[in-house]
């Protein structure tokens, strides 16, 4: 064989040598977001699940004592600072517990702060110490952590997740994260949610909501008053899921007026303080 000859053939060996590198890398990468978030949903797992109504009242409490005697059909708290115990003496009250997680950004104060790799975490959340963005393009990696984090919210008794920070792709997280990208995860939390039998809502992230509704089981906004998108979660109402809408005493915001709104949207609204301790406002007080 001349050389001209080998040299051709090593050149085509190198080739598919490398392709099979790459398509082995992609498998491997991919290897935990292949959970189904490509598919329709399962229609009868999350019909499984709890999908309050629209008009469905709420409470949110992440910070401050904790006040056990508001007035609602839904207690919304923290994951991490909620005990079992807590969330059990709430059930015999007759209400639904959703846990509040944040799934797209790092808190270095959380327990398994240390279970997130360098290269998923991003720059910094604007206005929240110690917190950042993550790369939520890389199910790989951050899908191990996010598992526990719904394993430990079915295990203390939740009924539901609120997953915070779901619109990464449309921040600076310091990552180029696509529509599409924040599509499949986003799909991939409503499939493992409700693989643990958990209801899942959709958090702000209204330029999806009408890709995600038809995986979501209900909607929280925040501001969409003030900043005049409450409209773009309709298409949850139109399904019968409740929408849970929170304006700040920090703005500007006319609550009458939004009470008033709520009568036809049928959304469900309270007013908070920024800090989400146990003052509230709802349009029956």
């Amino acid at each position: 064989m001349n050389k001209k000859l080998i040299i051709i053939a090593l050149t085509v060996l190198i080739i598919i040598a490398a392709a099979i590198f790459i398509i082995g890398r992609n498998k491997t990468n991919n290897s935990d977001s292949n959970t189904t978030y490509n598919n329709q949903p399962d229609d009868a797992v999350r019909n499984s699940v709890w999908t309050p109504p629209p008009g469905t009242t709420w409470q949110w409490q992440l910070d401050g004592d904790f006040n056990n005697t508001v007035d609602a059909e839904v207690y919304d708290l923290d994951l991490f600072d909620s005990s079992k115990e807590l969330v059990d003496s709430l059930h015999q009250q007759d209400k639904k517990m959703i846990c509040y997680v944040s799934v797209g950004s790092y808190e270095d104060w959380r327990p398994d702060a240390q279970d997130f790799p360098s290269s998923v975490i991003g720059k910094k959340y604007a206005g929240w110490t110690g917190e950042k963005w993550l790369d939520i393009s890389q199910i790989d990696l951050l899908g191990p952590i996010m598992k526990k984090r719904l394993d430990l919210c079915a295990e203390k008794g939740f009924d539901a997740v609120e997953p915070d920070n779901i619109d990464g792709y449309d921040n600076k997280t310091g990552f180029n994260l696509s529509y599409d990208d924040q599509l499949k995860y986003n799909i991939w939390l409503a499939n493992e949610a409700h693989q643990r039998g958990l209801s899942i809502g959709l958090k702000n992230n209204a330029d999806q909501a009408q890709d995600l509704e038809p995986y979501y089981d209900w909607a929280m906004t925040e501001d969409c008053a003030v900043q005049e998108w409450c409209q773009d979660m309709e298409v949850f109402i139109q399904n019968d899921k409740a929408v849970f809408q929170a304006e700040y005493t920090d703005e500007d915001v006319d609550f009458d007026q939004v009470c008033k709104n709520a009568k036809s949207s049928k959304f469900s609204p309270i007013l908070k303080n920024r800090d989400l301790d146990a003052e509230i406002k709802t349009c029956s007080q």
